[in-house]
């Protein structure tokens, strides 16, 4: 039953309607999955809810039997990220201050998920306060790539792309404000969707309830296709309760049938944040499968604005939101820090001091800025269809536990500031846009590289869309290699 682990959510809701195979089969057969294989390395699944998990598989397949369909998930045993609110789990950031902060009610994403009939097994492990490329915390533990567990599986949302990528579970729900979704995808082998901000409530993912929505923040799902992110898409998107009275979500279709119809720029590599040949080669690779199958396909196009100041634009205001719930003690340290830099100095530590003390003033000002971004990457895509660039400078790479200010990412044997990779993600972010991760095959060291897909606001079918097609030219994901040959 191996094989069935790794099928996607819509292929195992077939099979379940099918009655080839029952909603807890497939529950048991996850579960017995994480029970053996979660402790070799990967921990992804740190919060289990098993018991319920097969209540609800019991009642899913009751449903069926009566000829009653839950949704399009139905019986599909599924696992969110920690973040979320689930009703009798804690939800704690990984910060130990948060421990005992258990949920008392299901989220707004929990819930539709359970609308659409999935059941689930547990809640996947993120780094401490969500603010970390690798997933570890004092609470949970590390957790590892299953393509090889020496290596990080990305983050925030690390715990979740691994689960996915060891067959744990049939699809999940990340977040990502700094490449949170995108990167663990990338790092795992899986697919990641970047939402356009705002069509998904934040509402639900949450220390405290009733959090008002976060800038740049967005929450989406990772799936080990690209047909499960737009069913997934589809469950999350869509306003919350006070909004519903007067707004109605309409995503438009992807409007294309062929990959050959498409206009496409690429963006395989840039000066302020470079990345290893073999990153550009696959986005450049890409590139050329498109201009075989009759793509527009440019090297050179890109959006009018000054890319260093965009990325500041973005480094500020992603600093002002992270930093928003620092005590008044370390807000003052901040603030001297901040002044200790040269107004004149525009390095990214000089940038990220300033925007975690912003002023309400500063921050409308960065705001502006961003209106005039978004508006400029409006007129590209009045050109092209889809970007595709990177999501990181590398593929996975060693644990690396010490100090953020002690950290480095070897690139062709270049030094590179750790947090140098927000560029790619900050790109997109900055100006709301949708993206979607796809996987591209592996790399010479035998590990994932994903590439982003990039397309304009409210865009977000075309850029799933793209990925699903993509699949058919190059592939889509692979089993990891250390547990085909474990049998796992």
């Amino acid at each position: 039953m191996s094989d069935l682990a790794f099928k996607s959510a819509l292929e195992l809701a077939a099979m379940i309607r099918n009655r080839e195979v029952s909603s807890t089969e497939l529950t048991a057969h996850y579960i017995e999955r994480i029970e053996s294989l979660d402790g070799q390395g990967i921990n992804a699944v740190p919060v289990r809810t098993f018991e319920r998990a097969r209540e609800d598989a019991d009642r899913a397949d009751a449903a069926m039997a009566r000829g009653e369909q839950l949704g399009p998930l139905h019986g599909v045993p599924m696992t969110i990220k920690e973040s979320y609110v689930m009703r009798d789990t804690p939800s704690t950031w990984g910060l130990e201050a948060f421990r005992d902060n258990i949920g008392r009610a299901d989220g707004i994403a929990v819930s539709r998920f359970r609308a659409a009939g999935a059941v689930f097994l547990g809640k996947t492990n993120v780094p401490a306060n969500l603010a970390d490329f690798q997933t570890y915390n004092p609470l949970y533990g590390t957790t590892g790539n299953p393509w090889d567990t020496d290596r990080i599986p990305g983050g925030s949302s690390g715990g979740s792309a691994a689960a996915l990528a060891a067959g744990f579970c049939a699809l999940e729900a990340g977040s990502d404000i700094g490449g949170s979704i995108r990167n663990p995808a990338h790092f795992c082998g899986v697919y990641g969707h970047k939402p356009t901000w705002g069509i998904v409530p934040m509402a639900g993912h949450e220390l405290l309830e009733h959090t008002p929505d976060a800038d740049l923040s967005v929450c989406g799902p990772l799936a080990r296709s690209a047909e499960d992110l737009a069913v997934a898409l589809d469950t999350m998107a869509g306003a919350p309760g006070r909004e519903r009275r007067g707004w109605r979500l309409e995503l438009p279709p992807p409007e294309f049938n062929r990959l050959g119809d498409l206009r496409v720029a690429l963006w395989p590599d840039d000066s302020l944040c470079p990345v290893s040949s073999e990153i550009a080669d696959r986005v450049v690779s890409v590139g050329q499968t498109l201009a075989r199958l009759g793509a527009t396909v440019s090297d050179t196009a890109r959006p009018s604005f000054d890319i260093k100041r965009a990325h500041d634009t973005y480094v500020s205001l992603l600093n002002s939101v992270m930093s928003a719930p620092q005590p008044e003690d370390e807000y003052a340290r901040n603030v001297a820090r901040a002044a200790e830099f040269d107004p004149a100095d525009m390095s990214f530590r000089a940038v990220s001091a300033r925007g975690m003390v912003l002023n309400h003033r500063e921050w409308i000002r960065y705001n502006f800025k961003r209106e005039h971004l978004r508006f400029a990457w409006d007129d590209f895509f009045e050109d092209w269809d889809i970007l595709l660039c990177p999501q990181m400078a590398t593929p996975a790479f060693p644990h690396d536990h010490r100090p953020f200010g002690q950290r480095t990412i070897d690139v062709d044997g270049m030094q590179r500031d750790y947090f140098e990779q927000l560029f790619w993600s900050g790109l997109v972010t900055n100006a709301y846009l949708p993206s979607t991760v796809f996987p591209t095959g592996l790399s010479r060291g035998g590990l994932p590289i994903g590439v982003q897909a990039v397309g304009a606001a409210y865009r977000d079918r075309r850029t799933i869309e793209f990925a699903r097609l993509m699949a058919d030219e190059i592939g889509g994901f692979q089993v990891p290699v250390p547990l085909v040959e474990s049998g796992g």
